[in-house]
């Protein structure tokens, strides 16, 4: 039996063959076509050989024993999150490390009571949802309770993710509201408990949340996604890191409107005393940095961190104010594409390294990998890769890393099979594509 992966993106739908041993059977990407989203999907099975999920005719024609479909999607603009905490380096913080290894874009973060000024700025933002959080287990519930009749006056669904204690108290108070009450996120102090808010914030995109972005008629599209993309990813570099190999993986994606950063290590070293531990995996979004709407912002940040000096600082701007003008726009010579990129790939990655206090294990970095169109189509990226290894702040994380390119896009289905039980299958089309 094979297995369809599809991953249904804001601009590009890409799928993805398997075989049910982990072998790579075939590729295929199309455009992505709101406001039906299932048109792309479905140029893309036409160009697997099969028919496509959630249309007309048998579900399953094509290659023999291709019956089954995962999808993730970050269509829509993938899933916006706000959080709501008791102390900005507590428990705020702790939503926020989840909220970011949950596949969100956090778009918002507040701690400590809120007030009309704070419902205001929460609103502003517009997130998707709202995870709410706040004390341990057996500690103080008032901010939590009072967070939660503010919240009840907020429209989009809530992941209640605090005090145990109080967790019916807060449940009442939001009745109104779509709620998903799960484990506290921090049980004790310093205790990180990511897993059940990251599967509550799943539950809630996939059941309330996708398929309210306007991307398709019916119910056929949220049928079809069992995750949110960045989630499906990072459960690819998980079982990257889960290998027999030494050191973290740290996975770069250069997009046309963000940078993703991932990193994954086996364990967590824990000897350094902190308020809040970090999970094994994380990631982090750049939502300021890319390759065509987010151009100008990579120049922006490279001058502000001095990574390249006057003369060419002006001709990038000119060449970023060009694609972030026409983003369709493809240049005959990759060279400034991929100076841009690596560009992307450093701030990104510093930020990353900032968020994780740059702890990625003794070894630093084992295996580097390049993701996105812009690596995918280059024939070559030895400078890209010499950029990421002369940065100062880098070098040391990077000295022993081995650098890949994703090619065929397979973090995403990894994570899929991943997900659904199938990690020998995730593990050997990791093995074979990126080593």
């Amino acid at each position: 039996m094979t297995v369809l992966c599809l991953d249904v993106g804001s601009t590009w739908t890409k799928g993805a063959l398997v075989s049910a041993g982990g072998d790579l059977l075939g590729t295929a990407q199309r455009p992505t076509s709101p406001p039906e989203v299932l048109d792309g999907v479905a140029a893309v099975c036409a160009d697997l050989g099969r028919s496509a999920p959630g249309r007309a005719g048998p579900r399953g024609a094509g290659p023999p024993g291709a019956g089954e479909v995962l999808a993730c999607s970050s269509a829509g603009g993938g899933l916006r999150l706000a959080v709501v905490g008791q102390e900005r380096l507590v428990s705020a913080e702790a939503g926020y490390r989840v909220a970011l290894s949950a596949g969100a874009r956090v778009v918002h973060v507040s701690a400590g009571r809120l007030d009309g000024a704070g419902v205001r700025a929460l609103r502003a933002a517009e997130p998707d949802l709202v995870l709410l959080v706040g004390g341990t287990d057996g500690g103080d519930r008032e901010v939590l309770l009072h967070n939660a009749a503010r919240l009840a006056r907020v429209a989009c669904p809530i992941v209640l993710a605090g005090n145990a204690d109080a967790r019916a108290e807060a449940r009442a108070l939001l009745a109104a509201r779509t709620v998903v009450a799960t484990d506290n996120v921090l049980p004790d102090v310093g205790e990180l408990a990511p897993g059940p808010a990251r599967r509550a914030i799943r539950e809630v995109f996939l059941r309330h949340v996708i398929g309210g972005k306007g991307l398709s008629r019916g119910t056929a599209f949220r049928a079809l996604v069992v995750a949110v993309t960045p989630d499906a990813v990072l459960g690819g570099v998980s079982r990257l890191a889960a290998q027999d190999r030494e050191g973290a993986v740290l996975v770069v994606d250069v997009g046309g409107a963000t940078t993703d950063v991932y990193s994954a290590v086996s364990t967590v070293d824990d000897d350094v005393e902190r308020t809040v531990a970090l999970p094994p995996d994380r990631r982090t979004v750049e939502g300021d940095l890319g390759m065509r709407w987010s151009a100008p912002g990579v120049v922006a940040e490279a001058v502000a961190e001095k990574l390249v000096d006057k003369e060419e600082a002006a001709a990038l701007h000119r060449e970023a104010a060009r694609r972030a003008a026409d983003v369709g726009w493809l240049p005959d010579d990759p060279a400034v594409d991929l100076r841009l990129a690596a560009l992307a790939a450093i701030l990104a990655t510093r930020r990353h390294l900032r968020l994780v206090d740059g702890r990625l294990g003794p070894q630093g970095a084992g295996l580097l990998v390049l993701s996105g169109g812009v690596f995918r189509h280059a024939p070559d990226v030895a400078g890209v890769e010499r950029a990421l290894r002369a940065d100062p702040v880098l070098r040391p994380v990077l000295k022993s890393a081995a650098v890949t390119v994703d090619r065929d896009y397979v973090l995403a289905p990894a994570g899929l099979l991943a997900a659904t039980g199938r990690t020998t299958a995730a593990d050997r089309l990791l093995a074979a594509k990126l080593g």
